[in-house]
Order: C-alpha cells, then sequence, then structure tokens
C-alpha cells in the first residue's frame, strides 16, 4: 500500500465517484487486490496441505493463522477505503458512483485491468454494461 509520503487519490468514502475519479482510484484497488490474492493463494495451499495430514513448506498452523488474518486486514481495507467488497474467490468491487444522473457501481472483477464496467446499483453484476 501507498507511504505516508507518496501522493495517491484516496476516494471520500461517503459520496458516489465520477468514473474519472473511479479511475484515478484504480492504482490503490490493483495493488490491494495483488495483496488478496497473494495471501489468499497462500492461506488456501496451507489449509489443504494441513486438512490432507500433510506438510507444507509454508509452514503449519499458526502460520495459517497469521496468513487468515493478513487475509481479513486485507479485503477490510476495501471497506475501509470506501469500496463495497462483492466477492472474495474471485475479487469483485463495486464503487458507488452515479453514470448519466442514476446511482450506479463502478464494477471491478479480478482480473480486469481497468475499470471498464457499471452497473445498476438496483440491478447487481447480472446488468454490468461496458463503460
Amino acid at each position: 500500500m501507498r507511504s505516508a509520503t507518496e501522493a495517491a487519490y484516496s476516494p471520500p468514502v461517503d459520496r458516489r465517484l465520477t468514473f474519472d475519479e473511479a479511475r484515478a482510484f484504480l492504482p490503490e484497488l490493483l495493488e490491494a487486490a495483488g495483496q488478496v490474492v497473494s495471501v489468499r493463494a497462500d492461506a488456501v495451499e496451507l489449509a489443504a496441505d494441513l486438512a490432507n495430514g500433510g506438510r507444507s513448506a509454508l509452514g503449519g498452523l499458526p502460520e495459517l493463522k497469521g496468513l487468515q488474518a493478513r487475509l481479513h486486514s486485507a479485503l477490510d481495507w476495501f471497506g475501509e477505503n470506501g469500496a463495497e467488497l462483492r466477492g472474495w474467490a474471485p475479487l469483485l468491487v463495486d464503487l458507488p458512483g452515479e453514470h448519466e444522473g442514476r446511482p450506479v457501481a463502478w464494477c471491478w472483477l479480478e482480473g480486469e485491468p481497468d475499470l471498464r464496467w457499471y452497473h445498476r446499483e438496483d440491478c447487481g453484476f447480472a446488468a454490468r454494461r461496458e463503460i
């Protein structure tokens, strides 16, 4: 995540974002998403190894508990920064916005390199439209 000295966009958590504001926030979102993906993969693999009674290069139960705590913290970042986390595997994130005078969610799905989708706030993912 950014340090205190880095200039980065942090969206207000109490209002709707324009598309330009949401796109300005995307680098922060992508960095946070990368951390979630990395920790999530380690936690899932370690949990599978432990459940199967096997050994893991990732450690044991104490390391799993640490990874789970890091994952929860990484996921909390989204809500703390005005984003709505809709799913965590794959990551699905909505940013509250407004488009053509209507409340929408700027919608980002894990693996997408840019913010290119939105949906009406009352319709959800199935109503995603390309911007």
